[in-house]
């Protein structure tokens, strides 16, 4: 590969400032006002750098990005773009990689994430906090380890999902997903769950009104629900639960474990109770 061409310092104003830009460092610069300054680049290194314009980086591939900031303006930042790693940035603009593959962010902060993630597929986020609704929509094949999300309707139609060490204050979480895994992780918001196919949580705390309900296969372990009324509505189950539950509302089948459980409706015109086993510790 060609050696280079490095941006110290620039400031880049109007539209396609870099378009179709390759092998290029750009270091300290100002991205200023001008759509797409980087549409259709391959092979950038940015370090230092800043976006204060929308659309930044469309049909991009392979691109590196340290210590740099997305500003509000910048919003819709990288779509449709491939092979892309940020590290020690903050992303403050809305409605950030849709329809991207291998994203990779590491240490990140996204203050106003309303709308990002969608359809992506190969997303890795190590230490990362976000804020904003429909976070990581329809996007699959996703491994993350501390995530702090502030936001509601996350992951809703996501597939193929690992998450570890985080904390998700998320009403709506993992609606409409399918092989989902969760490990060590605090998750806090009504509804969990809806018509999810293989959900998996182990060592989890969860808060939920109504949650975890229409399911199909449904697996917990090691898990608390503090504060979780009407739960496993519809759903087939397979639970250990540490401690006791507020209440059960109707499962369709399968096994639920726990110390106690303060309130278990079966109402028998709507689930046969001979499919589901209560086990009291």
């Amino acid at each position: 590969m060609d050696e280079k061409k490095e941006y110290r310092q620039a400031y880049l104003t109007g539209e396609r400032a870099l378009f179709q830009g390759k092998n290029l460092r750009i270091v300290d610069t100002i991205f200023a006002d001008g759509e797409s300054p980087l549409k259709e680049s391959h092979d950038i290194e940015l370090i230092g750098s800043m976006f204060k314009w929308k659309y930044p980086l469309w049909y991009s591939e392979n691109i590196t990005v340290k210590n740099c900031t997305w500003f509000e303006m910048g919003r819709s930042g990288v779509w449709y773009t491939k092979h892309i790693t940020v590290e020690d940035s903050a992303i403050e603009a809305p409605k950030n990689f849709r329809r991207c593959e291998d994203v990779v962010l590491r240490n990140v902060t996204l203050p106003n994430a309303a709308e990002t993630f969608w359809s992506c597929n190969g997303i890795n986020l190590q230490n990362v906090t976000a804020k904003g609704d429909y976070f990581g929509m329809n996007s699959q094949n996703i491994r993350i380890s501390n995530l702090t999300l502030y936001g509601n309707y996350s992951f809703d139609g996501a597939k193929n999902v690992e998450i570890r060490n985080s904390h998700l204050l998320s009403k709506d979480a993992f609606w409409n997903t399918e092989n989902v895994t969760v490990y060590d992780s605090c998750i806090y918001g009504e509804y969990l769950g809806w018509n999810a196919k293989n959900l998996t949580l182990i060592n989890c705390t969860i808060e939920s009104l109504q949650g975890l309900c229409y399911i199909e296969n449904l697996v917990m372990k090691n898990c608390k629900l503090i504060n979780t009324t009407l739960a496993f509505e519809y759903s087939t189950v397979d639970a250990d639960i540490v401690g006791k539950i507020d209440s059960v509302l109707n499962p369709s089948g399968g096994v639920i474990r726990a110390d106690s459980i303060a309130e278990l409706i079966i109402e028998k015109d709507k689930v046969d109770p001979d499919k589901t086993k209560i086990i009291y510790r």
